[in-house]
């Protein structure tokens, strides 16, 4: 019933959700070996209960990731209390006060992108969605101008994944090591000279004597290149497709722009960015009268609880004036992203200056292209042509 490497359901997964939460709320994929939960009641349980669902294979399905998942997903791959440890000493730089400070530098950026656009048209990926998070991520991390264009491509070979395929294919895996060797040789440039940007800071954080080693360094950089580009990319093409499939929900928000926030929010709850994130089950668990064994995959389905109309009504509805609280975009509780203010600051600026700039705007159906990948749910190509 659900397969998250099959194309079919990187096109439209949500009717499979459907399915699964009425009918297998539990349910087990032996071919692919893992177990899934759909329901929202479940995912956010299972969410909070870092005992029995450990990270420490990371978050991916992906057989090369989970053997690989500390070099790869920082702390996503480590449970209490290192995980809890690695979270301080990130939050000690990774600020709000730091996040909010960039507002300005986002805003100019999307309106220098905008000022790019040929015409009233644009790829809207290739020209905005994916070159805007991939600056402010740069930014913060003290990446050459020059070298950005060169992550975001190795960036996008690790999240797709070829049809038929159950892994990551080589040429994200050589990407993967691209980027890893890409931050050995930054650190080693900087130990130094550590800078005041985010690396910099990162290089010298301390709490009671303890720092961070080099290797947590570069796994909390590759996460910020592949996390906190692809899935706000991912959110900005999302709104984008969702308000023009909407057109009563754009005009909400053309006629009163303070509506933006609550258009990131309900594009986050009706079609994340982050679909699925996997554990590893510490004993033997029991859902539904059925029982996981122990060192099981357990998938906790974000894009099906966020559908569920046990806690949202009219689930399947595009409603930007719906109440938000209970979505799980970001996950939930000690492993809540540590990106999300930052996420939430770049669409909405982002948004802001493209409703500023123009009256509306068309896609062309034709063009649009989605990524394939396990956890992420997007677009890799979005053509549009805005109207003045």
């Amino acid at each position: 019933m659900y397969n998250p490497y099959a194309y079919e359901v990187h096109e439209d997964p949500y009717p499979v959700y459907a399915r699964l939460r009425e009918e297998a709320p539990l349910y087990h994929n032996e071919e692919l070996g893992f177990w899934a939960l759909s329901r929202h009641a479940d995912v956010l349980a299972g969410f909070r209960n870092t005992d029995d669902l450990s990270n420490r294979r990371g978050v991916s399905l992906d057989a090369t990731m989970t053997e690989n998942a500390e070099n790869t997903m920082s702390f996503l791959a480590m449970d209490p209390p290192r995980h809890t440890r690695m979270r301080a000493l990130v939050s000690r730089v990774f600020t709000p006060r730091r996040v909010a400070a960039l507002e300005p530098g986002i805003r100019e950026l999307a309106r220098h992108y905008i000022e790019r656009f040929d015409g009233p048209r644009c790829e809207f990926i290739s020209d905005f969605a994916g070159r805007l998070p991939m600056d402010v991520v740069s930014q913060m991390l003290g990446v050459p101008e020059a070298d950005r264009e060169t992550l975001r491509k190795w960036a996008d070979l690790v999240v797709h994944r070829e049809e038929g395929s159950r892994d990551i294919p080589t040429a994200g895996l050589e990407a993967a090591l691209e980027i890893v060797g890409y931050f050995e040789q930054s650190l080693a440039d900087r130990r130094d000279k550590p800078g005041d940007d985010l690396t910099g800071a990162l290089l010298t954080a301390e709490i009671d004597g303890d720092s961070l080693s080099e290797r947590e360094i570069i796994g909390f950089l590759f996460l910020m290149i592949i996390a906190g580009n692809e899935t706000t990319t991912k959110l900005l093409a999302n709104a984008l497709y969702w308000a023009w499939r909407n057109p009563d929900q754009f005009e909400l928000v053309r006629n009163d722009p303070s509506l933006v926030p609550a258009w990131v929010e309900e594009t986050l709850r009706y079609d994340p960015s982050s679909q699925a994130l996997a554990r590893t089950s510490s004993r033997e668990l029991e859902w539904y009268g059925q029982t996981v064994p122990a060192d099981s995959m357990v998938v906790l389905l974000v894009g099906a609880a966020n559908r569920d109309p046990r806690v949202f009504d009219h689930a399947d509805v595009y409603d930007i004036r719906r109440d938000t609280t209970d979505t799980m975009a970001f996950g939930h509780g000690t492993h809540f992203c540590l990106g999300a203010s930052l996420a939430r600051l770049e669409a909405r600026v982002a948004l802001e200056e493209l409703l500023g700039s123009f009256a509306g705007y068309e896609l062309d159906p034709d063009g649009l292209e989605r990524v394939h990948s396990v956890n992420v749910r997007g677009f890799s190509a979005m053509p549009v042509e805005f109207n003045k």
